[in-house]
């Protein structure tokens, strides 16, 4: 994504889009709804397209669910990502309430849904990038299929997450589901969302989502543990 400065009537604008098409997943999953209006489109973030999982790399099994406690950090130590974790909610408007522009390199989870380590898939949300800089997220694309994720908790725990899946939703290939929904049921898993495609200034809005998924594969300093 280009980092070039932008007008400010564009960044109030992806900040809705962004946030919008989270919205519209968590719509559809919380009424277990399989299919929807679509709400992205081009497939394709610069050079990256849907990476899904390569045949041949190898990944661990999962390990089962931990007790519930709310994230504080997330790491991608892979991609050099580490930041601090803000709950977030819905607002007036009825729309995910992101962290704000001043708060670019933070995360935010959606804390309505499932925690991080719990059965069901929590979601984690952040800027690609802001008017003049590159954000907490600009380089989400390039994750790959057995990259670690770690979620440091309030509890002390690190609930540690295994890549399986990249993908880039287009507005024409756009399911719910498939973006936000638990894959696997019982299966403590996690999504990490971002936007992606190219910015269209005629519209204000970027042209595509990234979301790389993973599951549950350990943990470090979990009570009883």
């Amino acid at each position: 994504m280009s980092s070039a400065p932008r007008s400010a009537g564009h960044g109030r604008l992806l900040t809705g889009v962004a946030w919008a098409l989270l919205l519209l997943g968590l719509w559809l999953w919380g009424k277990d709804i399989t299919s929807g209006p679509g709400g992205l489109s081009a497939p394709t973030t610069g050079d990256v397209a849907a990476v899904g999982r390569p045949l041949g790399v190898p990944l661990p099994p999962a390990r089962p669910p931990m007790e519930p406690a709310a994230p504080e950090r997330l790491e991608v130590p892979s991609l050099g990502i580490t930041a601090p974790v803000a709950p977030r909610a819905l607002d007036a408007a009825g729309a995910i309430d992101p962290p704000p522009y001043e708060q670019a390199h933070t995360v935010g989870w959606f804390g309505g849904g499932a925690a991080p380590g719990t059965d069901g898939a929590a979601l984690f949300v952040g800027h690609v990038d802001t008017e003049t800089k590159p954000a907490v997220f600009y380089g989400l694309s390039s994750a790959r299929p057995g990259e670690r994720i770690e979620v440091t908790r309030t509890d002390g725990s690190v609930a540690e997450f295994t890549i399986d899946d990249v993908r880039v939703f287009a507005r024409d290939e756009f399911d719910p589901r498939k973006a936000y929904g638990q894959r696997q049921p019982g299966r403590a898993e996690l999504r990490l969302i971002t936007c992606g495609g190219t910015f269209d200034r005629a519209t204000g809005t970027y042209t595509a989502n990234v979301v790389v998924s993973g599951y549950l594969t350990g943990d470090r300093g979990a009570p009883g543990g």
